[in-house]
């Protein structure tokens, strides 16, 4: 494992928010992920370009496919792998795009794709069309 951690012990479970500089961050308010001794949950996951900090593109299918990739990165540095994500929460401004992020998802995950939720939200800042959360196994 790569990156940035701090452990915190809050009522016997380690926790460790998890940063690393080869994915781009949304904020510094809040680490990329925080592992904890059996699970990775990654924070909110624009399709931010990590050179330049802005989103991709503005095709929402650009972004959602960037969402995945930074989630990809993020997991490898931390340990995992996309294979042991179990649930996601995928966070859209417009509520007709799911054959775009059906597409996306399929290429990401071909064989036992992970629960799935997808809330359609206000708009975010920056031109961001959606985001992506996941939890995955250590």
């Amino acid at each position: 494992m790569s990156g940035a951690f701090y452990t915190n012990f809050i009522v016997g479970l380690f926790i460790y928010p998890f940063i690393t500089p080869k994915a781009p961050r949304m904020s510094q308010a809040f680490p990329q992920a925080v592992i904890t001794d059996k699970f990775i949950f990654v924070s909110g996951t624009p399709g931010l370009d990590l050179h330049s900090g802005q989103i991709v593109s503005n095709s929402f299918e650009d972004q959602t496919r960037q969402c995945f990739q930074n989630i990809k990165i993020i997991l490898e540095e931390a340990g995992s792998s996309l294979s042991k994500i179990v649930k996601t929460t995928i966070f859209m401004v417009a509520g007709n795009d799911f054959s775009q992020i059906n597409k996306v998802y399929g290429e990401f995950f071909p064989e036992n794709p992970p629960a799935r939720s997808t809330p359609q939200v206000m708009p975010f800042p920056a031109g961001i069309l959606i985001s992506v959360e996941c939890i995955a196994l250590c």
